[in-house]
């Protein structure tokens, strides 16, 4: 993916973790869930002066389990194990807000960095679809897990921030791939929304419902077999 001979290096990383960075290998499964998520609602930063950028989830509080699902895939990449972040409301109390962790910084990410953000070089910038992007049933089941919506029996997904360029490239991946018909609506001032008809929708959770988590099955229209003693087959009304 990169090369990475004298790029570890970097005098403010503590030495003891120089080897540790040395021998993390980025395997497919865990590109593809930061993939998925960086369509979704992952995201990268290259702090001031870094050479490398790290990776965040960031989960509202009923997705725990989501959280720590994704932590136990990245885990060699991550240092500490997912925490609570705090707001506060408009008197001054703290509340809690979501579940989130942080991968370290490393220069396989860098990599993926540089296609999902444009800018200055990859040191700024809006997310954005790369050209090269190939979608796998597991990528679009991360997606839909992070920005999908299950009503009506059709699925739509939160797409606000990518242009209507990329939407349209969006819908041509699913076509390729899937043969799956996928279409768009402008939602206000927001931005775009995809979703798919009912008919589509049937095709598309039959081909992402083996990647999706128990806590998650809602986002395609099914109960959570494990805190609900339903069979993920009976549909939520």
């Amino acid at each position: 993916m990169v090369n990475t001979v004298g790029s570890y290096e970097n005098k403010k990383w503590h030495k003891k973790w120089i080897p540790i960075k040395k021998s993390l290998v980025l395997t497919k499964k865990q590109k593809d869930l930061i993939i998925g998520s960086l369509i979704g609602d992952g995201t990268m930063w290259l702090g001031k002066g870094a050479q490398n950028v790290n990776f965040k989830v960031d989960h509202g509080l009923a997705q725990k389990e989501y959280v720590q699902w994704k932590y136990q895939i990245l885990k060699p990449f991550v240092f500490t194990q997912p925490k609570l972040s705090y707001r506060k409301d408009s008197d001054g109390k703290p509340y809690e807000k979501s579940w989130w962790f942080r991968t370290i910084r490393h220069p396989y990410l860098t990599e993926i960095y540089k296609s999902f953000y444009e800018g200055d070089g990859y040191r700024s910038g809006r997310k954005i679809i790369p050209a090269n992007l190939k979608l796998s049933p597991f990528v679009v089941a991360i997606w839909i897990m992070d920005d999908g919506s299950y009503s009506n029996k059709k699925i739509d997904i939160s797409t606000y921030c990518f242009s209507l360029l990329e939407i349209h490239f969006l819908q041509g991946c699913f076509k390729d791939t899937f043969n799956i018909e996928i279409n768009y609506h402008s939602d206000r001032d927001k931005g775009y929304r995809m979703y798919c008809n009912q008919q589509e929708t049937k095709k598309l959770i039959k081909t992402i419902r083996p990647y999706i988590i128990p806590s998650m099955m809602y986002k395609i229209g099914f109960r959570n077999p494990v805190t609900t003693g339903f069979s993920p087959l009976k549909k939520v009304k």
